[in-house]
């Protein structure tokens, strides 16, 4: 099996260092550029083609959330998994990162060891995508949620969720009735040791309502306690 290719973009060359050398042990190969605008023009000319994105959000030219929304918003490079990297105490950059698509977060400083977990994570989610059969279809109405090919339409038209998005409405979806707290999504989303703070949650399941139009009603708040989907 080929070996999963990781680009890492981050201008402070003792982590950039320390990164490439743990994910090198796991077996990854492994770019590393320092510039934002580097890795765009990298990434979209295919000179790197990596299968998931370490993206510092403080870079000296062009920043990782804007870096983020374009790779997001371009045809080719929008299904590229991007795992931030952030400084601790900044909130409104984590959830602005994830309401762009960003697939997940780390804040500094962090242990390798959690990193490659939620590498592997989201690299195993993706593969799951690559398996259709082993996952139902969801079918409420106009609505229909495949996971197999990670898509959500109404009436024939698709809907652009990001990856968070997509795994939260098919957690509420696939249970029905149940109620799900917060912890549970960010469980099932991220993996159980992940510190997504219960306003991030709230923030993605409102962009989530929204992408739904019509349907957004069939995911209900339970005051107190997290979201269900309407059974």
């Amino acid at each position: 099996m080929a070996k999963k290719n990781i680009l890492i973009v981050e201008d402070e060359e003792n982590i950039l260092e320390l990164i490439k050398y743990n994910l090198s042990k796991e077996g990854y190969s492994v770019d590393g550029l320092a510039s934002g605008e580097k890795a765009l023009r990298a990434v979209k000319s295919k000179e790197i083609q990596p299968d998931l994105i370490i993206l510092d959000l403080m870079l000296p030219d062009l920043d990782g959330l804007e870096v983020c929304k374009r790779l997001k918003n371009g045809q080719s490079t929008c299904h590229i998994p991007i795992v931030m990297l952030t400084a601790k105490g900044e909130e409104s950059d984590i959830i602005t990162g994830l309401e762009l698509g960003a697939d997940d977060y780390i804040t500094k400083p962090f242990s390798p060891k959690v990193l490659i977990a939620r590498i592997r994570t989201i690299l195993r989610r993706e593969v799951q995508k690559l398996n259709p059969d082993s996952l139902e279809v969801i079918k409420i109405e106009d609505l229909v949620i495949n996971p197999g090919r990670h898509e959500v339409s109404i009436k024939g038209m698709p809907v652009k969720l990001t990856s968070t998005e997509f795994q939260a409405l098919y957690l509420l979806a696939n249970k029905a009735g149940w109620v799900f707290t917060r912890y549970q999504i960010i469980g099932s989303v991220h993996g159980e040791e992940h510190d997504v703070t219960d306003r991030s949650i709230d923030v993605m399941i409102a962009g989530l309502r929204k992408k739904l139009g019509s349907y957004c009603d069939y995911i209900e708040t339970v005051h107190g306690v997290g979201y269900r989907f309407k059974g």
